[in-house]
């Protein structure tokens, strides 16, 4: 060895005290360099091999390697003991008590939207009426030409409807579900169909681009208007309340004959009230659209029209809710707004 030049016991020695000294992962890393480093002591023994006499050169090279080797095993040890006590003031900082109570996170509940299908499938359920669906992407035939609506039908017009191409649009009503279904089962039919619906208004108060319909539909032998009369005061009783009266004018739709519009009193002031909210003093108020399968639509799917008649009708949802909750305002359904929303759990 040189003159002046440390033994690698002694330099082994001097990290092992540093080490000790050390208070964190930086001081160790300190440590490394200063010892192992490119510049390090033990790295320096190392290259000054070629100054060893050559028959002290192998014990020599030992020495330094069993040094280093004991360095680097010490320098280890010492990165694991801070890391880990790292982790351990991690966890006691972070530490959860989990005894404490925790804060109330609401459970929510369905949308009135939701409510309102759900009550309305649920009646005319209690009545044997299945429950079907139809696609919102609807084809032209099954949305007008199926349902015995005219070329010139203003419900066709582009500005009444959204259309995807000329022969794809967003469904008008639910009521192409009765041709899909007539296709696809042979009578007796009856069923009813949710689902949502789309038109281009602008929206206010009464009127939205998106809105829902429960489309409902009857086919069998004998079939009266009659049937629908009772199935609608039914229906509107159970809705409404057991002192409801139904009253059906008449009215024009293509897939119907004869047609019908159905009021029912006012179930808030029983039209003796001239400043009802509800009626406006009228004492009924418009509900749905209903009236006898137009036999042009039993011939679509085949139906013998001289065996088989049927009824169908179509319930607003948003007008349902809105009459029977006194809400005056379409948009708030749709605003996501949970001080409105909140109202209904």
């Amino acid at each position: 060895m040189g003159v002046g030049m440390k033994k690698p016991d002694e330099i082994l020695a001097e990290a092992r005290g540093a080490l000790e000294q050390a208070q964190d992962a930086q001081a160790v890393e300190d440590v490394r360099i200063r010892y192992l480093g490119k510049k390090g002591e033990l790295t320096a023994l190392l290259r000054s091999m070629g100054e060893i006499a050559p028959e002290e050169r192998k014990a020599f090279g030992q020495a330094v390697n069993t040094a280093k080797d004991a360095l680097e095993t010490l320098l280890q040890e010492r990165k694991e003991a801070f890391a880990s006590a790292g982790r351990s003031a991690q966890l006691a900082a972070e530490r959860i008590d989990v005894t404490e109570p925790s804060r109330t996170v609401p459970a929510g509940a369905r949308h009135m939207i939701t409510q309102t299908i759900d009550e309305i499938a649920g009646i005319f359920m209690s009545m044997g009426y299945s429950v079907t669906e139809g696609p919102e992407v609807e084809t032209v035939f099954f949305n007008f030409d199926a349902l015995n609506a005219a070329p010139d039908h203003p419900s066709r017009d582009m500005s009444d409807t959204f259309y995807i191409s000329d022969d794809i649009l967003l469904r008008t009503q639910t009521s192409p579900v009765q041709v899909r279904t007539l296709l696809a089962q042979a009578p007796p039919v009856k069923v009813i169909s949710p689902g949502r619906c789309f038109r281009t208004d602008t929206p206010d108060a009464t009127h939205s681009p998106m809105f829902h319909q429960v489309e409902g539909l009857l086919v069998d032998e004998g079939v009266t208007m009659g049937d629908l009369k009772g199935t609608l005061d039914a229906f509107a009783k159970r809705m409404f309340g057991a002192d409801v009266k139904t009253k059906f004018r008449p009215h024009f739709f293509p897939f119907t004959e004869p047609s019908a519009e159905v009021d029912v009193s006012c179930f808030l002031c029983g039209g003796e009230d001239p400043s009802c909210r509800v009626c406006h003093g009228s004492g009924w108020i418009e509900i749905l659209g209903c009236g006898m399968v137009h036999p042009n639509v039993l011939k679509v799917a085949d139906i013998d029209t001289e065996r088989y008649t049927g009824f169908a009708f179509g319930v607003g949802v948003e007008r349902t809710a809105m009459l029977k909750h006194g809400i005056d305002d379409i948009r708030l359904f749709y605003e996501n707004d949970v001080r409105f929303i909140g109202q209904f759990y």
